[in-house]
């Protein structure tokens, strides 16, 4: 019974760990993908870019990726 318990509890941390890394991998594709974006309309991504994409969450950064295609900076693009 016990094994039975270890198993599914395995099972469960196993697909929870897929899942989150499936999460960190989209929305690592997402900011590298802005981020090309971003080089190629306005040169050269300041450090302060690169940190703003690391701490935002997968919404901000399908917000940014709205903004990019009306602003006319990064500061636009990035804006609060």
């Amino acid at each position: 019974m016990l094994a039975r318990q270890v198993e599914k509890w395995e099972r469960d941390i196993m697909r929870k760990g897929h899942k989150e890394g499936h999460k960190e991998g989209h929305k690592e594709g997402e900011a590298h993908i802005l981020t090309r974006q971003l080089q190629r309309r306005f040169g050269t991504v300041p450090d302060w870019v690169s940190k703003k994409m690391i701490d935002a969450d997968q919404a901000l950064l399908e917000e940014w990726s709205l903004r990019f295609v009306d602003a006319q900076s990064l500061e636009e693009v990035l804006a609060e």
